[in-house]
């Protein structure tokens, strides 16, 4: 018998473990992989201001590189840099950084059971009463007052307990990456936008060292072609940064870059995390909302155990709508310009980089639109039906 049940070791669920456990309450972390961390299947990066702000202490053994900012380019390969608090940063080692957040949930007093596939909830008076998970073959029952989702963008958890978490096949990317050796790499991620080389996602560039980078791209899932045809395709169409290069593992995944689920909690229970579809809807990203989403639900997880209530309301009051009212309209907004700018054609994105600067693009993802579209409307009013919508 536990106080709460995690089920997932993501950034996500290793910090509401954390959380959990430190103030107390008896804490189980189940995952369904041998090696936590393991397979990657992102681009690993993560803002500073990010790591400040969920008190989460630098370890050199997790830092594959430090970041000081970010390209944007378009079609014809022209682009913007631009170096600002939001776009410094780290590209991470998933593998290290993952185990590193399971590991101090550990050092907080949490149990974690690795290779635990959980196959079923547990129902009492139709209120859910913990997880079945198999291990080693064998079936096991683990009782909770309290179950957290933070399995992922294919959560199955949420599903079992009656929250509908499918995402639209518009609202999904599909991606792969490389990770290549023998690439030319500054301290810039770089990013690239265009329909012939990314339909309604990115192609992306992550530094990982020297000469070392994670290279990848995310189609939408409602595009034709696959995504591995796209990667393979710009890397061949630019010799001067991949001739000589190798592969050295290859990552790939489903995202959800929709709205966050419309509904997050149920009596006895919460989802977090990209099972709920915290994810920024322009870059995919989703390390650094994972882990502050698993923050909110372990504090509100402390105060249920105190008040002796995990009713779906006093779960709502505590997590959910402390979390909607930090983090949903800035997701909503950003979900906005993605939206607008997947209607942009090739020639629109070229002129548009053509205009824009370094400020414009930190004003994009600050939320502040209205000035960065007035700029371009100016030179390119015809993209006045498309960008009206963000003034």
């Amino acid at each position: 018998m536990y106080d709460v049940i995690v089920v997932g070791a993501g950034p996500a669920g290793s910090m509401a473990a954390k959380t959990t456990a430190s103030k107390g309450m008896k804490t189980l972390l189940l995952d369904r992989r041998k090696e936590i961390g393991a397979p990657v299947r992102c681009g690993e990066g993560i803002g500073i201001h990010w790591i400040k702000e969920l008190n989460i202490l630098v370890d050199p053994k997790w830092v594959s590189c430090e970041l000081g900012g970010a390209f944007i380019g378009g079609p014809n390969g022209k682009g913007v840099t631009f170096r600002s608090d939001t776009s410094k940063g780290y590209v991470v080692d998933r593998k290290v950084f993952d185990k590193a957040l399971a590991i101090d949930a550990a050092n907080s007093g949490a149990e974690i059971i690795s290779k635990a596939e959980v196959v079923d909830l547990i129902k009492e008076n139709n209120k859910i009463a913990g997880v079945v998970a198999i291990i080693n073959g064998e079936r096991k029952e683990f009782h909770s007052k309290l179950v957290i989702a933070a399995d992922g963008g294919e959560s199955t958890i949420a599903r079992m307990a009656g929250i509908n978490s499918t995402a639209t096949l518009y609202d999904t990317d599909f991606g792969i990456e490389y990770e290549m050796v023998g690439v030319n790499c500054s301290d810039l991620i770089e990013i690239f936008l265009g329909r012939e080389i990314a339909p309604r996602g990115y192609f992306w560039i992550f530094p990982k060292g020297k000469n070392v980078a994670n290279v990848g791209v995310g189609i939408g899932g409602l595009e034709k072609g696959n995504a591995k045809y796209y990667l393979d395709k710009f890397i061949a169409e630019h010799p001067e940064r991949f001739t000589n290069s190798a592969i050295v593992a290859i990552k790939g995944g489903v995202i959800p870059v929709g709205e966050p689920l419309n509904k997050l909690v149920l009596d006895n229970f919460m989802v977090i995390g990209t099972a709920a579809h915290m994810v920024d809807p322009i870059h995919g990203g989703g390390i650094a909302l994972a882990a502050e989403s698993g923050i909110f639900a372990g504090n509100a997880a402390v105060n249920a155990l105190n008040k002796n209530d995990f009713s779906e309301s006093f779960l709502k009051k505590e997590f959910e709508e402390k979390w909607r009212q930090k983090e949903e309209q800035k997701l909503l907004k950003r979900l906005k310009l993605r939206k607008a700018l997947e209607k942009l054609n090739d020639d629109d994105l070229n002129a548009v980089f053509d205009i824009i600067a370094g400020e414009d693009i930190d004003s994009l993802l600050r939320g502040n639109f209205t000035p960065v579209v007035k700029k371009v409307l100016l030179t390119r009013p015809q993209l006045l039906k498309v960008l009206q919508v963000l003034l």
